[in-house]
């Protein structure tokens, strides 16, 4: 599956979204290593710290199913006129899932796309340097 087909499913994910408070969609998706896709939106609540972000959704929909392991990721914001990449806790929980060189394409309602890798997302990446450490 290419990034634009990726890109799609993501953009039809954020139609899901509960986002009542922000009004800000976002949708998310995850190409598996078997070329299953898990989506998933942003989810809402009034103590905003219970927000789940769509990259987190689509990562437990995989998870939930026994996917550990991740090759691509889109993001869409159909409510922005720019790019929105992934928060810090996405992506510190997306690298744990991901290769550094697993490619990330994000974008709003605009023409600009963002295509970039996990790695340099979270270029520092801890734990995963460490344990190549040892």
């Amino acid at each position: 599956m290419d990034m634009d087909a990726l890109f799609r499913i993501a953009w039809q994910a954020a139609e899901a979204a509960y986002a009542p408070y922000s009004r800000f969609r976002v949708g998310a998706a995850l190409l598996a290593g078997d070329g299953t896709v898990f989506s998933g939106c942003n989810v809402e609540n009034r103590s905003f710290g219970l927000t789940i972000c769509a990259e987190r959704s689509a990562v437990v929909q995989g998870v939930s199913r026994g996917c550990r392991s991740f090759r691509a990721l889109a993001i869409a914001a159909p409510g922005s006129p720019v790019p929105v990449g992934p928060c810090g806790a996405c992506r510190q929980v997306l690298s744990e899932f991901m290769d550094r060189e697993a490619p990330v394409r994000f974008g709003g309602s605009g023409p600009q796309r963002v295509d970039t890798t996990i790695g340099e997302l979270y270029p520092y990446d801890s734990l995963h340097e460490l344990a190549g450490a040892t």
